[in-house]
């Protein structure tokens, strides 16, 4: 594609200009009334015009669960996969085609139960790829059975005494696997989705994004605490690199570093310049940072937690068959396969 100057920037030339509506697809949508997944999927749709690609360059992967049904309503490429594989798509089309964007989509169950495996490997190798997780803390297509991410004593179905597993905490994981970048977001955030979605997919790497995701049916009211207009903001730390970590309804909560352990301040008792200032770019405080979720009295931290920047699985395998064609050559397929022992089956 031919790129123009405009105001400084680089413009693709002869891109269309998109608008929402163009990445839609004519696909009814089928999640229960008032599902999360409906807000994560209009702003990833009014994400996509904002970027600097044809939609035919885009390709939406995803594995089984309600989240999964993403790639069938939106107008670009995709695959609806196997559960808990999708990761495995991911690599093979990114590496085969590294000129398209290559979103994944999945669900706490989908991607941290059976696909856990393929979760972890897809982080530490870096594909140039940005992962979507849904986490609504349950099962919903299969009808409300507890999940990885639920909570220790949750009730369901196949929990009726309550749960004992401890969860899974997905901003640890994706730490523990080493992600390049980590974030998390809500989905009752819409401004604040659209922000993550396009920091994410500038990053060179694998963008790992957790999305706290309601399911009315089978798990409402997770995370009210974080959506509801009279408690959010007490209980919401927005993240800002090389800013002061400060919450609540005035503002008037911080965060401050006390020996190895994070704690909750009042800034009527506390200067600003105490405070702890957020850095995306430190791994201690991002693994820091992911522990609040599990401890009680704690603000949960939404936005970036971690980014760095180093090469990419697709980048480097790709040119390894680079070198390897410079050393010996395109190669023939049809000489490979009749060369050296042979065997004929009757």
């Amino acid at each position: 594609m031919n790129s123009i100057e405009q105001n400084g920037l680089n413009v693709i030339a002869d891109k269309p200009e998109y608008t929402a509506k163009d990445f839609s697809s004519d696909a009814d949508v089928r999640w229960c009334p008032g599902c999360g997944d409906y807000s994560i999927l209009a702003q990833v749709q009014r994400t996509l015009p904002r970027l600097d690609r044809k939609k035919e360059e885009y390709a939406f992967i995803s594995g089984i669960g309600c989240s999964s049904r993403f790639p069938y309503y939106m107008n670009c490429y995709g695959f609806h996969t196997i559960h808990g594989r999708a990761p495995a798509f991911v690599t093979g089309l990114k590496v085969t085609r590294p000129d398209l964007s290559v979103w994944m989509v999945t669900g706490d169950g989908d991607g941290l139960s059976i696909g856990g495996n393929h979760m972890m490997h897809i982080l530490r190798r870096n594909i140039n790829c940005n992962i979507l997780l849904f986490n609504n803390r349950i099962y919903g297509l299969t009808k409300g059975q507890y999940s990885p991410t639920s909570e220790v004593g949750k009730k369901t179905k196949s929990t009726p005494f309550g749960s004992i597993d401890t969860p899974v905490n997905p901003v640890r994981f994706a730490l523990g696997c080493g992600a390049s970048y980590v974030a998390r977001t809500i989905d009752r955030e819409p401004k604040h989705q659209q922000e993550i979605y396009e920091d994410a997919y500038n990053h060179q790497g694998t963008s790992f994004i957790e999305i706290y995701q309601n399911c009315n049916i089978f798990n409402d009211g997770a995370f009210s605490q974080l959506t509801e207009r009279d408690v959010k903001d007490d209980n919401v730390l927005p993240l800002k690199h090389g800013e002061p970590m400060i919450f609540g309804k005035e503002s008037d909560k911080g965060i401050r570093l006390n020996g190895l352990r994070l704690e909750v301040v009042s800034l009527s008792d506390t200067s600003v310049e105490e405070l702890l200032k957020h850095d995306e770019s430190s791994q201690e405080l991002a693994h820091t940072l992911a522990l609040m979720i599990d401890r009680p009295g704690m603000p949960t931290p939404i936005g970036v937690i971690y980014r760095e920047e180093r090469s990419t699985y697709d980048d480097l395998a790709n040119g390894q068959v680079e070198t390897a064609i410079e050393r010996f050559g395109e190669g023939d397929l049809e000489k490979l396969l009749h060369e050296g022992e042979t065997w004929v089956v009757a």
